[in-house]
């Protein structure tokens, strides 16, 4: 090992033996190699440390704002340490323990962030819990957390915690953020703020000369999409390097760069980016509002014009339905010219992925007059990397903001990783990739095939420490040698691109003993079908591959509950079928319109010309009653589906489809 075991703060590391750990007080050897690449060989910092550098890099540089009525208010660099500290000591006054947890619960904001960090620097550990979480499903991550401390949003998640509290023996105290407070057992942050005050710096310098770069000091939990979630644990070390490699691969310009926080912190991507790699640039991070991803994200967006963005696919595809439905509105003019403008600028970007990096007059002119308007309406006109994580995104869609010069990157990772593994990057870009492993990461793929294809490993000093009190699941993801089992199907190229062609859990192995990756065949149909919003593919120890398909439809604005309105881009579509209908009701009312699915299995059929069996190919087809959802659990937390659900819940309508 490069880096020897100290105990001296900031930057001590405990001695110990094995590279993984079960419990919540344990510590584990760090990952850093005699030699190799300087960022394989990074002197390791804690979380502490890493704000502390960034204070001191960054002290009058915004780290933060938010909006308080029409007004912006921010903390600096060095004003978001103090505040820090303040809630550190506050928590440490209402009894956190050192190797115990605050978890939140609650949309994004300036509280997150300093209970999160204000946990960490009080030598506990910060505990992001999903908003959509049931009252059960809290507490089940209060009890094997450890918690001392719940921080909540408002009355709707309080009303959650209330409700388990008697259950939570090591819970003290509970703090509510935002809304009027009317229990009296709540702590108020104004509350909490005056608590942390009061206190004496040397209540939180006694707990830092305690920590060590080699414990936890965060949990993040999988989706659960087989019974309970499993509570990853990322060392400071596995978090701050990360970050560290992500900025160094995108070479962000320190001090200067705006990031917009909306994605769900309980998510291992938003921290890692939002809370950290924003740290490591001495980025500014603005919040959105917590109705975000329900609309108000564009308002956000050309409030802050952002230099670098973060999105999930539905992100994406929800511009994209809304540029489509404007675009329907064009005269015949404009929408000439909007497709020669389109036509020569992927043709531009597409030309980049190739190597060939000259500018023609025509991609010039359709940026600067064209597109630089699109980008502004949208908020993007500062935006200079625009990146897609959680899922893959659709080729055409990628293809579509190509067309309007907003390329979009794909990223790779998963909590067991602290969030990010691979990146594209727009020199080092292709359409089906997920991009190249982020340099001072290693990918392997373990017992591949003869056609290079096998499960994707990762190795590196992000691979996390161990799931909280499960040994064998432990043992399972990470092999004696350190690599991390993704249980994803991929393989890598010649030039280091990653590809991920499936999972290992979700094949389905038919009656002729044929094994068959989902996913690819699923995303290949929702490329020929745009107006699919989900593609759900059965055949497991059936004779015959089976699909199940929902229709793009409204969602409810206040939890995500999929509406029984169609999409106005799906009406149109369906209208322009012969078989018009608003809702799903009525395209399922007496069994869909036989135009309907004629055009659906014509769809299909272009998807099944790209499989690469007889037994890959998609026979039958039945449409759903509503559009799969978090809220109605056939999504995660993470929007994986959930497999075994959806097959539980449609069992019906398989049965019939094989009857």
């Amino acid at each position: 090992m490069a880096t020897e075991p100290s105990t001296k703060w900031p930057e001590m590391i405990k001695p110990s033996d094995s590279e993984l750990t079960t419990s919540l007080s344990g510590s584990v050897r760090l990952r850093v190699p005699e030699s190799g690449k300087a960022i394989e060989t990074l002197q390791p910092i804690s979380v502490p440390g890493y704000v502390k550098r960034a204070a001191e890099t960054f002290p009058d540089t915004i780290a933060i704002s938010w909006k308080e009525g029409n007004t912006w208010k921010s903390f600096t660099y060095s004003q978001y340490l103090t505040e820090i500290r303040t809630i550190a000591k506050a928590f440490i006054q209402l009894g956190l323990e050192e190797r115990h947890s605050v978890c939140i619960l609650g949309f994004n904001s300036k509280e997150w962030f300093l209970s999160d960090l204000g946990a960490i620097f009080a030598g506990g550990i910060a505990v992001g819990i999903y908003t959509t979480n049931s009252p059960e499903a809290c507490q089940y991550s209060a009890e094997i957390s450890r918690a001392n401390i719940i921080v909540v949003e408002d009355e709707q998640q309080l009303e959650k915690i209330q409700q388990i509290r008697a259950n939570l023996p090591l819970l003290k105290a509970v703090v509510q953020y935002s809304g009027e407070l009317k229990q009296n057992d709540v702590i108020s942050w104004k509350q909490l703020v005056e608590i942390g005050m009061s206190a004496p710096d040397a209540l939180v310098d006694e707990r830092l000369r305690n920590i060590a770069i080699n414990e936890c000091c965060t949990l993040v939990f999988t989706s659960g999409t087989i019974g309970n979630p499993k509570a990853v644990m990322l060392s400071h070390d596995n978090l701050t390097f990360d970050a560290t490699a992500i900025m160094e691969r995108l070479r962000l310009a320190r001090g200067c760069e705006k990031l917009i926080s909306y994605l769900p912190l309980s998510h291992v991507a938003a921290q890692v980016v939002d809370i950290y790699l924003s740290m490591s640039a001495g980025a500014s991070v603005y919040f959105a509002d917590k109705n975000a991803l329900k609309g108000s994200l564009v308002d956000t967006l050309q409030e802050v014009k952002p230099t670098k963005f973060l999105g999930v696919p539905r992100v994406y595809e929800k511009i994209y339905e809304r540029m489509q439905q404007i675009a329907a509105q064009n005269g015949f003019i404009k929408k000439a010219i909007a497709s020669w403008a389109k036509e020569y600028t992927l043709q531009h970007h597409l030309n980049i992925i190739n190597g060939i990096h000259s500018k023609s007059w025509a991609y010039t002119l359709a940026k600067n007059i064209i597109f630089s308007k699109i980008k502004a309406a949208l908020g993007f006109q500062e935006c200079t990397f625009f990146c897609s994580a959680a899922a893959p995104l659709a080729t055409d869609i990628k293809k579509y903001f190509m067309s309007i010069d907003i390329p979009v990157m794909e990223c790779f990772g998963m909590s067991e990783a602290s969030g990010g593994h691979t990146l594209a990057v727009e020199s080092a870009n292709n359409l089906s990739s997920i991009g190249m492993t982020i340099p001072g990461l290693k990918t392997k793929i373990h017992n591949p095939e003869p056609d290079g294809q096998g499960e994707l490993c990762m190795y590196g000093r992000h691979v996390f420490m161990g799931y909280v009190d499960e040994l064998e699941k432990t043992k399972e993801a990470v092999d004696d040698d350190g690599w991390l089992h993704t249980g994803d199907l991929g393989r890598v190229d010649e030039k280091g691109f990653v590809y991920i062609t499936g999972r290992l859990k979700e094949l389905l192995i038919t009656a002729g003993g044929e094994n068959v990756p989902p996913v690819p065949i699923e995303q290949n149909i929702l490329v020929e079908l745009p107006h699919i919003s989900n593609a759900f593919l059965v055949g497991d120890k059936r004779k015959f591959l089976s699909l199940l398909v929902t229709l793009k439809s409204e969602v409810d604005p206040k939890d995500g509950t999929p509406l029984d309105t169609l999409l106005s881009a799906t009406q149109q579509w369906l209208k322009s079928l012969g078989c018009p209908a608003t809702t799903v009701s009525e395209v399922l009312k007496a069994g869909p319109d036989p135009k309907l699915m004629a055009a659906i299995q014509e769809g299909i059929s272009r998807a099944n010309q790209k499989a690469t069996s007889r037994a890959q190919r998609v026979q039958k087809v039945s449409i759903l009653p509503m559009d799969f959802s978090v809220p109605t659990g056939e999504l995660g937390p993470t929007m994986k589906v959930k497999r075994r659900i959806v097959e539980q819940k449609y069992a019906d309508i398989i049965e019939k489809m094989y009857n």
